[in-house]
């Protein structure tokens, strides 16, 4: 089974190069965030006709996450549990139901920007808000993958410059301390497992010349339970996405697990 994240930031406006690049990827489960429609609005008659079954958590202009998946789904969960009163649109989870089924929860974790300050504190909150969720779900022990824009550069190596992210909400202590809490409790990363080489980015900002001067960060992250763990087989950023023509300014991100 082959498991993409990616951030398409407004499927709308991309529309016709998103299609052109599930194409490319032929997974079988991709988690999508930045869709920026509401649930209503989503393009489901164009992803349909891929193949695809959509779940969607859609939110007016901002945010808004879809998990497409070409297996049934079961159990689906919209919204990250944890506090009734969050309105956004960031958190869409479901079992797949393939042969040897898979729970994947697809997310959008909060920016933080400007840190410190309340975007910051609800960028912390949330965090914590997945931690429980997280441990809750390996209590479970299904195979567990929990995939998206993490919003997090994880280590110095995984963006550019340190320097210019250094008190960036992305890349400060607290980020990554609690995005480290989530391996701590037993979750692992599949980058790590099958990759894990320095400098290797899933964003480029459009400004500056970010692409062609390959001044990127890591911030697009798949986390496995152990029994997802022990079926990863490969991991790929697709960076030749970031390279078409109206591009996003993340690319996909693929782990493929045994079925």
């Amino acid at each position: 089974m082959k498991i993409a994240t990616w951030n398409v930031n407004s499927i709308k406006a991309r529309l016709p190069m998103v299609v052109d690049v599930l194409k490319q990827l032929d997974c079988e489960v991709v988690c999508l965030q930045e869709i920026k429609c509401e649930t209503p609005n989503f393009p489901y008659m164009e992803i349909e006709e891929l193949g695809y079954h959509c779940e969607v958590l859609g939110q007016k202009s901002y945010n808004g996450v879809a998990l497409l998946s070409k297996y049934p789904v079961d159990d689906v969960v919209r919204g990250l549990p944890g506090d009734d009163t969050d309105d956004q649109a960031r958190y869409i989870e479901a079992l797949i139901c393939s042969d040897r089924p898979v729970r994947i929860g697809g997310l959008y974790l909060p920016n933080g920007n400007p840190a410190p300050g309340p975007k910051y504190d609800y960028k912390l909150a949330w965090m914590r808000r997945l931690h429980a969720h997280a441990r809750n779900l390996l209590a479970s022990e299904e195979p567990v993958v929990l995939c998206g824009d993490y919003n997090t550069i994880p280590r110095d190596e995984d963006c550019w410059d340190p320097a210019v992210w250094r008190d960036d909400a992305l890349a400060l202590s607290d980020t990554r301390d609690a995005f480290r809490a989530l391996k701590y409790a037993g979750f692992a990363e599949a980058f790590e497992l099958r990759d894990n080489r320095v400098h290797q980015y899933t964003f480029w900002d459009y400004q500056g010349g970010a692409f062609t001067k390959d001044h990127g960060i890591r911030i697009d992250h798949h986390l496995l339970s152990p029994q997802a763990a022990d079926r990863l087989t490969g991991h790929e950023i697709l960076r030749k996405a970031r390279g078409l023509e109206k591009p996003s300014d993340h690319v996909p991100v693929i782990v493929e697990l045994l079925d």
